[in-house]
């Protein structure tokens, strides 16, 4: 029996809390929006599970169609898509980002995040 990709993803999103579908690695990121959504999970000290892309067509492709969302790097909680990197920016200048993490009961740095909007305020 063949594993499609978006048992891969199913898969990978629902055993991780936090998952970020990615171009590059959360260590070495592969293009700027990917680098701007994993430096902000790295700053905020979040635990979280990097996908990369770009080793693989069938989960690039996967990815997409499975969110409906045409552009990567993609982030999941809990299961959930959350968004990708204008969506997480602003989630995370709002405090809504906080507030989700909170909810779902991830844990990650509350002095970090405030960081984040005051440097950006």
């Amino acid at each position: 029996m063949t594993t499609t990709a978006e048992d891969q993803i199913k898969d990978t999103v629902t055993k991780n809390d936090v998952v970020l579908f990615m171009k590059g690695t959360k260590s070495m990121p592969q293009c700027g929006f990917s680098s701007r959504v994993a430096g902000v999970l790295n700053y905020m000290g979040i635990d979280y599970t990097d996908v990369n892309v770009l080793d693989n067509a069938d989960i690039r492709q996967g990815i997409k169609d499975y969110s409906d969302w045409p552009t990567i790097p993609q982030l999941y909680i809990k299961g959930e898509f959350v968004g990708g990197c204008d969506i997480i920016t602003e989630m995370t200048l709002s405090g809504e980002l906080d507030q989700l993490l909170s909810a779902k009961q991830i844990t990650f740095d509350t002095e970090a995040a405030a960081k984040i909007r005051e440097a950006n305020a």
